[in-house]
This record gives structure tokens, sequence and C-alpha cells, in this order.
């Protein structure tokens, strides 16, 4: 999946229309379903922002990037997610929580991204979090500068792993509840992308098999 191609493709996508919740559910667990479909009604959640960063990495190949949070005690300890975080007063929009997040995790400029769309909005019930994902590209490959308060880990993906089906399953995990759920990920180079993040992915996924 060359980069250049790639984004042509991207940059004529009419973003009014995309795959929404049933695209994301396909990598939610099943247990969740109901949850997420709720959208966090009645729980007044945690609005955040998300960003899948879209950059020409090694052979020109379209890439993107996510972060292995540090161990810490929370729900998301230790789980790898795309760059972003919670919305703070002083940012306009989303749009903007989600670009200021990433330059202050990874050290990239927010001037530097040209947001191409949104995708559909996912409701994360065990942190109550609302979170807004947004695509941004990048035309060169970029340098990363991590916050190691908050980056334990940058992970570089070639985007076709994605849509190939072969890196998509489904395993055992232990939720921060203790509980030990059936789940669908993404298994890359020994990295296991779940939840949130590979929900998100599944409607990128959906999206990108539309236009190409």
């Amino acid at each position: 999946m060359k980069f250049h191609p790639f984004i042509r493709h991207l940059s004529n996508y009419g973003f009014d229309d995309l795959p929404g919740q049933e695209a994301q559910l396909v990598m939610a667990p099943s247990i969740r379903q109901e949850e997420i479909r709720s959208m966090g009604t009645g729980n007044d959640p945690v609005k955040s922002g998300v960003i899948i960063l879209v950059y020409p990495g090694s052979g020109s190949e379209a890439h993107t990037v996510f972060i292995r949070r540090p161990q810490y005690d929370g729900v998301h300890s230790g789980q790898i997610a795309l760059p972003g975080g919670r919305y703070e007063e002083d940012d306009n929009d989303m749009m903007e929580t989600a670009l200021r997040e990433a330059e202050e995790e990874i050290g990239i400029a927010r001037q530097d991204v040209q947001v191409a769309g949104k995708l559909t909005d996912l409701y994360i019930p065990p942190s109550n979090y609302l979170v807004s994902p947004f695509i941004g590209i990048i035309p060169d490959k970029p340098v990363f500068y991590p916050d190691n308060n908050e980056v334990a880990q940058i992970i570089e993906v070639p985007l076709r792993i994605f849509v190939e089906d072969t890196y998509r399953t489904r395993v055992p995990i232990t939720m921060a509840t203790g509980e030990c759920m059936d789940t669908p990920c993404y298994l890359v180079d020994h990295h296991t992308i779940w939840g949130a993040t590979a929900m998100i992915m599944a409607e990128f996924v959906a999206v990108i098999r539309k236009m190409v």
C-alpha cells in the first residue's frame, strides 16, 4: 500500500458516509457490545480525541504509529493506543485535542499534520471515555520525540497489516478487573492491539476497503 496513491484515495473519500459503529464492533468483546452501543448515555463520559497518523515509512509504504502506555494504576495500563487523550477546556474542539495530545506524547507538531477526516465516536465502558478519532496525514517520515512519562514505546506499523485478515485473531485477555475475555485483536510483531484501538482501526480498515 504505497503512501502517495493511498493519500490520493484518502483525500477524495467522503467522511460523511462512514462504516460506523457496526464496523467498530467487529473488534469488540461480545460482553462489551451493548455498553459500547449505548455511547455512554446517562454516564456523562469524559471526552477525548485520538489520531491515526498516516505517513510514508520504509519502501514508501503507508504507515501509522501507536504508543504503548506505561504501567500505572489504571484500566489502560501497558496497553497499545493511538496518540491522543482527554479534552481540556482550552481546546477549541476535539480535533485540537487529538493534535495537541499527539504533539505532547510523541512530539509531532500539530501544524505538520493535515487532518483528512473524522471517524465515528467510540464509547469505552471501562474508563467511561467517549473518543473522537481523526485521520491525520504527514507528508514525510516523521521523527518521534516521545514523552517518557506517557509513552513506554513507539510502535510503527504498515497500514496493509490491518487490511490483511491473517493478522486478525482472538486471544484470551485478562482485564484490569481480573476477568478474562475472549477478545478480537490484531497480532503485529508480537504486539497485541485490542480494545478501543482495535475497534477504531477496524472502522478505518472498512473505510480503506471502500475507497481503494
